[in-house]
C-alpha cells in the first residue's frame, strides 16, 4: 500500500479506475504518458504494467477506439508501437462533439414517445448535450489561448 501512497502515477491510475475508466487501459495510458521513449511496443507495455500480451492487446484496442492512443508499424518490421496523439486529453474531449449531436437527436425522439417524467428527463439530457456541443469549441479556443500564453 505504501508504494501506491508514494507513487503519483499509480495514484492517477487508481483515480481513473475509481471513476469508471478501466484499470489496465488507465495503466497503459499512464505508462505511455510517463515514458521517455514516447512510444512503446506491446511487449514493453506488458513488461512495465506487469500484464499479459493478451491483456495489453485489449487495453490498447480500447484506448485506440476512444482516441487516446494511436499505433503505427516500426519501420522495417511488422511490430506495432503505441503512442499518444499530440494532445490526447482535449482531442478526445472535443472529438466527442459529434456524438453529442447524436445523443441530442435520440433524446428528443425518445422524449416524444414518453410520459411526462421520462419526457422531462430526456429533454433535460438533450439540453445538457446541446449546451456541451455549443460550448466545447469555445473551451478549446480558451485552452489554446491559455497554452499559448505559457512558456513551454
Amino acid at each position: 500500500m505504501s508504494a501506491l501512497k508514494d507513487d503519483p502515477v499509480a495514484q492517477a491510475v487508481s483515480a481513473l479506475a475509481a471513476n469508471g475508466f478501466p484499470r489496465l487501459p488507465a495503466s497503459v495510458l499512464m505508462t505511455l504518458m510517463t515514458s521517455e521513449e514516447g512510444e512503446l511496443t506491446a511487449e514493453a507495455l506488458a513488461e512495465r504494467t506487469q500484464s499479459s500480451p493478451a491483456a495489453i492487446s485489449g487495453a490498447v484496442r480500447y484506448l485506440t477506439t476512444i482516441g487516446m492512443v494511436r499505433r503505427h508499424v516500426l519501420p522495417g518490421s511488422r511490430r506495432y508501437v503505441y503512442e499518444l496523439p499530440e494532445h490526447p486529453w482535449y482531442t478526445v474531449s472535443i472529438g466527442k462533439n459529434e456524438l453529442y449531436g447524436v445523443i441530442v437527436d435520440l433524446a428528443r425522439r425518445a422524449s416524444a414517445t414518453l410520459g411526462p417524467r421520462g419526457s422531462a428527463q430526456m429533454d433535460e439530457m438533450a439540453a445538457f448535450f446541446e449546451f456541451l456541443q455549443a460550448r466545447l469549441p469555445q473551451v478549446l479556443d480558451e485552452w489554446n489561448a491559455m497554452r499559448g500564453s505559457r512558456p513551454n
